[in-house]
């Protein structure tokens, strides 16, 4: 259930700072709210929710991050420093992401149902980013430090800015300047269309 051994060396993986696997485990405040996450999402699964809600916020006030007990998180999640997370309950983060401190996974309102982001596997989002409302952040994609995301992120992207905006795909750039305007194209139909009609009026 905890999956302490492969999340100890996700964090080795991942952090050149990581001594050991004790150092880890007893020092590291992502380790920390990530096992009480594994705790108290067992026990929401369960409808202990009060239980639950309780161990969330004890992790809360001891480790700085705040993970719902009904978000679904995968296996090996690094939590790098993680100070000032939040992760919202309808938030879904798949296998093997990296998430840096000040990121909130959050919603954009308080409408019902889905309202948090969904993140695919080997996702790093980094410090301070917001990904918000109930989007899609594709496998093995990168969001920048700051960056606020709005919209659905395809697989293999590197989205940066505010509001977020895809410059990389498959490693290659995106053609910024040149992405054609869909407004600016429905406009420019209609206009043509404008003019064919006072053309056919014209000649009758």
């Amino acid at each position: 259930m905890l999956h302490v051994r492969e999340t100890l060396e996700a964090y080795q993986k991942n952090d050149p700072a990581a001594r050991s696997k004790l150092e880890i485990l007893l020092l590291y405040n992502g380790v920390h709210s990530i096992l009480c996450y594994r705790i108290s999402h067992w026990l929401w699964r369960y409808h202990f929710y009060f239980l639950a809600r309780l161990i969330s916020q004890l992790a809360k006030w001891l480790t700085g991050i705040e993970i719902h007990p009904a978000a679904t998180i995968g296996r090996r999640l690094v939590i790098d420093h993680g100070t000032g997370i939040v992760i919202g309950a309808t938030t879904v983060v798949g296998d093997d992401c990296l998430i840096y401190q000040g990121v909130t996974l959050g919603g954009t309102g308080v409408m019902q149902g889905k309202r948090h982001p969904t993140l695919g596997n080997n996702v790093m989002v980094g410090s301070g980013a917001k990904v918000l409302g109930p989007i899609f952040i594709g496998n093995n994609s990168r969001v920048a430090s700051n960056a606020v995301v709005l919209k659905d992120v395809p697989d293999n992207s590197t989205v940066v800015g505010v509001p977020g905006r895809v410059v990389r795909i498959n490693g290659e750039k995106t053609d910024q300047v040149h992405i054609p305007d869909p407004v600016a194209k429905e406009l420019q139909l209609l206009q043509d269309r404008i003019e064919k009609l006072e053309n056919m009026l014209k000649e009758k």
